[in-house]
């Protein structure tokens, strides 16, 4: 355990800032799932929300830090490939 005051702090921010990261990578897992229920009904209108929002999500989790640049992007063209396969 630190034992100085500024490892105390550094500590308690970085199990903040993991726990809003976590919140992130969780949305993306529960937005991604919507988004595959989504493709197994018909509603279009549906579809383009929840990729919206999926992509809106994704995208604000990369300029926080909370994920790789490359990975939002494999997620993004995992969604547009699963989107394109259902038409």
């Amino acid at each position: 355990m630190a034992n100085i005051q500024q490892q105390k702090k550094r500590v308690r921010i970085a199990e903040r800032q993991h726990d809003a990261n976590l919140r992130y990578r969780s949305t993306v897992k529960t937005l991604t799932k919507r988004l595959e229920v989504a493709v197994a009904g018909d509603d279009k209108d549906k579809l383009a929300a929840e990729q919206l929002e999926l992509v809106r999500t994704v995208d604000k989790a990369v300029s926080r830090g909370a994920m790789h640049k490359n990975t939002a992007a494999r997620k993004k063209a995992r969604a547009a490939r699963l989107i394109a396969g259902s038409e």
